[in-house]
């Protein structure tokens, strides 16, 4: 005999680990994506719950779910939002299967864990738990389950607010990925939470050489070009000090101790930055990318003949950019930096705001320090793209909070998109329940 709905679901929602198993056992990689079964699933949940929602889709295998829990009028509506697609566990040696979603040695393990079928999991046990406490809020919350964000939303967040933006009417602040997960310098503990990020650009760089026969390789040819490009693209790009990094920066430098702090806080003299950078290390790595422009060189086209040395070689590059940079920026800091005599094509390149608004940044650093006293919340720069840039269009801010109190022994960077990526049962707690906490606080 099968289960019914509510034996299904009644056990799981205050529980938002085992919520993650089931949603980290729906293969949502992207491509092909193929949201619809997890999408549902979700759907049978907060049906089950009795809050209104609806699918929405530009094809019905990639759908996006809209949910609101209707509030008393008194503030404007509260976005939650996170994609329920996932990256590519392809040439990755992982300790248990990706998505068979077990937990183990106090872990869920799983493609999704931390992005972001966690965090999906921790705004659905929050919403609910409201829900069937008959908890009003002060405003809607709207939660949006998203596909498509590993590669560039066009069946999701594009798709949601280019074809309806009327669901989202008033919405002034947004939560979504990625923020309030600890980060740790020394001893001390910080909260990061993304006010800001940074901007997606794709680039081809073509380096052109004389091609000819491979028995007769001229010495300095094409491929020593490349091999010298590839090795000056090592080099950061100029200093960039942006308000929001000053910000983080500052505030970071306030929580740790006296002759640390006087360290970091000369990060933000341009002339000292990257020899700060240099001697501190590891301990901030994660400011690195937040303080310059970026290249990758992620895919290399070349010959098509072993016996042919080619006449021209391409490469594709990821770039972030900083806010208020375009692509002619960092086209104009690569010829500076890796050589003036490559040629640069834009293949896309998905502005965002300049200038984030911080107005709501309070209420959440306080849930942050109501959940954890220890803990020093600071505002981010993220240093990858997130769907914040696309909600941007309809004027709500995104911060990213997915709360995770995470042990010293657990990078957040290291185990993104990363084999064996997993999260503890006890952090999926600590941030359902600040969520909780913040829905309750919102409006009042």
């Amino acid at each position: 005999m099968s289960a019914s709905p509510a034996d299904e679901y009644s056990p799981i929602y205050n529980h938002p680990g085992e919520i993650l198993k089931y949603l980290i056992r729906y293969n949502t990689t992207n491509p092909p994506g193929n949201e619809a079964p997890c999408i549902n699933y979700i759907k049978g949940m907060l049906d089950w719950a009795g809050i209104p929602n609806r699918i929405v889709a530009a094809e019905p295998a990639r759908p996006n779910l809209i949910a609101c829990l209707s509030g008393r009028g008194a503030a404007p509506p509260l976005l939650m939002y996170g994609h329920i697609d996932v990256a590519t566990t392809a040439n990755q040696k992982w300790r248990l299967n990706p998505f068979i979603g077990e937990e183990l040695d106090g872990y869920i393990w799983g493609r999704g864990a931390l992005d972001m079928k966690g965090a999906i999991a921790m705004m659905l046990s929050a919403m609910i738990k409201s829900r069937l406490e008959g908890f009003i809020p002060a405003g809607d919350i709207i939660l949006a389950i998203l596909s498509d964000e590993e590669a560039r939303s066009a069946f999701g967040a594009e798709y949601v607010v280019n074809n309806q933006a009327h669901l989202f009417k008033g919405v002034k602040y947004a939560i979504g990925e990625f923020g309030g997960y600890t980060s740790y310098i020394g001893k001390r503990r910080f909260y990061p939470i993304m006010v800001g990020e940074k901007q997606g650009c794709g680039l081809i760089a073509t380096i052109h050489g004389h091609g000819g026969h491979g028995a007769w390789p001229a010495r300095g040819g094409i491929m020593y070009r490349l091999a010298s490009y590839l090795q000056n693209l090592e080099r950061r790009l100029p200093v960039h000090i942006t308000p929001v990094a000053k910000e983080q920066i500052r505030l970071t430098a306030e929580g740790l101790p006296t002759p640390l702090k006087q360290t970091f806080l000369q990060m933000l003299i341009p002339t000292l930055t990257n020899s700060i950078l240099d001697m501190l290390g590891s301990q901030v790595k994660t400011f690195d990318p937040i303080l310059h422009n970026t290249a990758a060189a992620t895919i290399i086209h070349g010959g098509d003949s072993f016996n042919v040395v080619p006449g021209q070689i391409t490469v594709c590059l990821d770039c972030r950019l900083l806010p208020g940079f375009t692509p002619d920026d960092i086209i104009i800091e690569l010829k500076n930096s890796a050589g003036n005599d490559i040629e640069y094509e834009v293949v896309y390149f998905n502005p965002g705001p300049s200038d984030p608004d911080l107005s709501f940044f309070d209420v959440l650093a306080e849930t942050i320090r109501e959940a954890d006293p220890d803990g020093t919340p600071v505002p981010m720069l993220f240093p990858a793209v997130t769907d914040a840039r696309i909600f941007a269009r309809l004027g709500i801010q995104t911060y990213g909070f997915t709360p995770l109190k995470l042990p010293p022994e657990v990078n957040f960077e290291q185990l993104f998109h990363a084999a064996d990526e997993r999260v503890p049962v006890t952090a999926l707690e600590f941030g359902t329940a600040a969520i909780y906490s913040l829905l309750q606080r919102y409006g009042n």
